[in-house]
Formats: C-alpha cells, sequence, structure tokens
C-alpha cells in the first residue's frame, strides 16, 4: 500500500471498495474514522486536528460513533461516497471480538496454530506491530478466565481483548507515517465461520510469553 501516498484517486477507491465489501460479504459494521490530510508544508496530520492524535487517521470522529456504524452495503456505499478519505473501522463486540497482540508474538502464534491445524478467522497486521486475531463474540468475558487457568493475566502478556464499545483498523486505512493495515490472513469463504477464543488463547497466551521474556532479555 506505500504506492497510494501518492495516488489519493486509488486510495480513495480501495477505501469505498474495502468497505462495502466487508458490509456485503461479511456482513460486518464498518465505520468511516478520521483521515490523515496534508498540510501546507507537506507534513501529513490526522483530520482531527491534534498534533499529539495516538492514531492518526484511524480512530472515530465523534463520541456517539458506535450508533453511526453501518452493515450493508448500500450503506457503506454511502458513508464512504460522502467521505472518501475516511478510515475502515470495524466494531467489536458485533460480528467478532478482536484479540491484540505484539507482532512478534502474533507471528509465532499463528505459525503455531497453523502446525496444530486449529481454526482460524481472519488476522490484521498494523503499522503499530501489532497483530488482530478475530474470533467470535464473548472474548472478553472469556479471557479473563481462561488466562487463570494459566496462571497468567492479559496485562502481564500485552494480550488486549477488543469487544463492545471498542474498534480495530481495517486494511487498506492508514494510520499515520507508519504505512497501511494489511491482511495477514485475509477474510475468506474458508475462515468465515470463527473460532472461540478458548481454541486459541493458549497458543496466543504461550507466544506473548516468549515474547515478553524476550524484550526484558533486550
Amino acid at each position: 500500500m506505500e504506492d497510494t501516498i501518492g495516488a489519493p484517486g486509488r486510495l480513495t477507491g480501495e477505501l469505498l471498495d474495502s468497505a462495502v465489501r466487508y458490509a456485503q460479504e461479511r456482513h460486518w459494521d464498518v465505520l468511516p474514522g478520521a483521515w490523515l490530510e496534508t498540510d501546507a508544508a507537506g507534513v501529513r496530520r490526522c483530520s482531527c486536528g491534534s498534533a499529539a492524535c495516538p492514531a492518526p487517521g484511524a480512530h472515530p470522529t465523534r463520541p456517539d460513533w458506535s450508533s453511526q456504524a453501518g452493515g450493508s452495503g448500500p450503506a457503506a456505499r454511502r458513508m464512504w461516497q460522502r467521505q472518501p478519505l475516511a478510515s475502515v473501522l470495524l466494531p467489536t463486540g458485533r460480528a467478532f471480538d478482536a484479540i491484540d497482540v505484539p507482532e512478534g508474538a502474533g507471528c509465532l502464534a499463528l505459525a503455531r496454530m497453523e502446525r496444530m491445524d486449529l481454526p482460524l478467522g481472519p488476522v490484521i497486521g498494523t503499522p503499530a506491530r501489532r497483530m488482530i486475531f478475530f474470533v467470535l463474540p464473548g472474548a472478553t468475558a472469556k479471557v479473563p478466565e481462561l488466562l487463570a487457568r494459566l496462571g497468567l493475566t492479559a496485562s502481564a502478556l500485552d494480550l488486549v481483548v477488543r469487544g463492545e464499545g471498542d474498534w480495530v483498523v481495517a486494511p487498506p486505512t492508514r494510520v499515520g507515517a507508519g504505512g497501511s493495515a494489511q491482511w495477514a490472513r485475509e477474510p475468506t469463504a474458508l475462515n468465515r465461520w470463527l473460532p472461540d477464543v478458548e481454541e486459541l488463547v493458549s497458543p496466543l497466551a504461550y507466544a506473548c510469553g516468549r515474547d515478553a521474556v524476550a524484550a526484558r532479555g533486550r
């Protein structure tokens, strides 16, 4: 997606097409978020106007954002036709929850899951070097107890569960100067049925634990 910086028309077309596809083919609610603008000095800034924005170009633009999300192709098309540069956000806690882990841990866990032939849903890689695993809704209630059985906590592992009231940024959205969100595992007919978090939490916890130990040793 790096070449889209100089091709705004192409990027806006990809944003609209992606939003419509997520809503129409996956029946996911989609939400247009903030976007990146270029000022007179050529600096790319978030449309929210905050110089300290923690997620430039990739966050909701209003406090009642949850009620603004739409889950149909025509609704998505209308929203992005009104603001073609809007980021594509996917509210969690509806069609799916999401497990957000460091990139190193995510890659390790993904490899282990594939070797174990575990069911996997879509997985996003973000410019912030995070990986986001899609699971069935309800993960926010289950994960603390599942980790406690392993003698672990989410905060100690840098494992974040995103459920109701939260969102994830979806490809091909650009986030600040870091690049675009990308699919590590694209949505396909084969992963339409999402796994329960119970099936993934053990390899994710193991990988996050190893990543945390490695980070302390650096």
